[in-house]
């Protein structure tokens, strides 16, 4: 597809700004900003530009989390297809909305990166989970083979695992040394994170509201490790 050459001048400012914060977007970081610019437009030394940009945006550094690597732990298989391989984890507390809302249920899928971010509370209980599960994951996208979570008490419950095993989906836990396992989903809680933090800072009774909007900013970038948006993986 063909790209826009932007000649020197303010109209570059523009575009990476607009690239970082405008409309749907969300104080991207660097390579992010830069993927949403490239996909449309090119001028050189246009990563300079964009890390100065970013080195200038108090809300985008502020929010930038600042998380010690993991060490070494087992990564699992490669997912074959989309929707399959899944994994699943949560965002606790954070402000409660005027809805009641205090959590984030995260979904994850192991292949196109695509991730679900679904407003919940930290109390519900492992029924109502599952009826959000179907009613949001399931309903879109099929049956998973595989789901793999940590070891909350609600993945642990009776009813987690015999509804699963009658549906035949393999449930896979990360150990309690590695919670990495659980790798995917890690990565995209800490993203979701940082996204979080840049919208609560004017909207804490009301980020319930902005969560369509942060997921779709999330899955229109292109992912370092398939070259694509998860909104463009296809099997």
């Amino acid at each position: 597809m063909g790209k826009l050459c932007i000649p020197q001048g303010s109209i570059r400012k523009l575009l990476v700004k607009e690239s970082h914060e405008g409309g749907l977007m969300v104080h991207f970081g660097v390579d992010k900003t830069l993927s949403l610019l490239k996909s449309k437009y090119y001028w050189p030394h246009m990563r300079v530009d964009v890390q100065r940009h970013c080195s200038k945006c108090i809300t985008f550094l502020q929010a930038k989390s600042r998380v010690m690597p993991y060490g070494l732990y087992t990564p699992l298989p490669i997912a074959s297809s989309p929707w399959v391989d899944i994994s699943m984890d949560f965002v606790l507390g954070l402000p409660r909305t005027q809805r009641g809302f205090d959590s984030t249920f995260v979904v994850v899928d192991r292949f196109s990166k695509m991730a679900h971010f679904i407003p919940c509370h930290k109390v519900d209980d492992v029924s109502y989970i599952a009826k959000l599960f179907f009613k949001e994951v399931v309903c879109l996208h099929g049956l998973p083979k595989t789901i793999v979570s940590d070891r909350d008490a609600k993945f642990l419950s009776h009813f987690w695992k015999i509804l699963w095993e009658s549906l035949g989906t393999k449930l896979v836990y990360s150990t309690t040394c590695h919670t990495q396992t659980n790798g995917k989903t890690e990565v995209v809680n800490r993203s979701l994170s940082t996204l979080l933090r840049v919208i609560l800072k004017g909207n804490k009774k009301t980020w319930d509201e902005c969560l369509p909007h942060i997921e779709f900013a999330y899955n229109i970038v292109v992912h370092k490790t398939t070259n694509l948006s998860p909104f463009e993986v296809r099997p």
